[in-house]
């Protein structure tokens, strides 16, 4: 478990800038109680490593106009490395495509799209999704509304598992 490389602090730090990726260095290392040069050391580390791939804002779909919201379930006509490589390198293509994921089970892959209007995601189904050369099926949902909607990893769930585990 690549977890276990990380010391407490380290996964403060993570949790902390996974919940406020703005805050400043200073206020970072306050509070996980370290001053603010070995905390900026570890975060440059944390980032180097891996731990940390970037800092993004959060911003609202629907405020900036994208009304829609879909989950695509995709089946590929073959599984073969060489066609799931090249349906995921498509979807890095496609705007719309927010997240691609890989599944086992029923269908290949899912997709989460937004798009401004019903009509747009429409025109993105059949004249680009349906026409890939892979796809043998698509099942859509429409996003009715959100429950929860949570980046990231539960660092509380993860401190528990090993403080147990010590």
């Amino acid at each position: 478990m690549a977890t276990t490389r990380l010391d407490p602090i380290d996964r403060k730090i993570l949790a902390e800038l996974q919940a406020d990726g703005r805050m400043t260095n200073v206020e970072l290392a306050r509070r996980v109680g370290i001053s603010a040069p070995p905390c900026l050391r570890r975060v440059r580390t944390l980032e180097e490593a891996g731990y940390i791939r970037g800092y993004h804002a959060e911003v609202d779909a629907r405020e900036l106009g994208f009304e829609v919201q879909v989950f695509a379930m995709v089946g590929l006509s073959s599984q073969a490395e060489s066609d799931l490589s090249a349906f995921e390198d498509r979807c890095r293509g496609w705007p719309l495509v927010r997240e691609c994921h890989m599944l086992n089970g029923e269908v290949d892959f899912m997709l989460k799209c937004v798009a401004p209007d019903l009509s747009t995601f429409q025109s993105f189904l059949t004249d680009e999704l349906l026409k890939h050369p892979t796809v043998a099926s698509v099942k859509t949902s429409l996003v009715i509304r959100g429950a929860k909607d949570e980046p990231g990893v539960p660092f509380d769930i993860l401190e528990e598992r090993l403080s147990r585990s010590a």
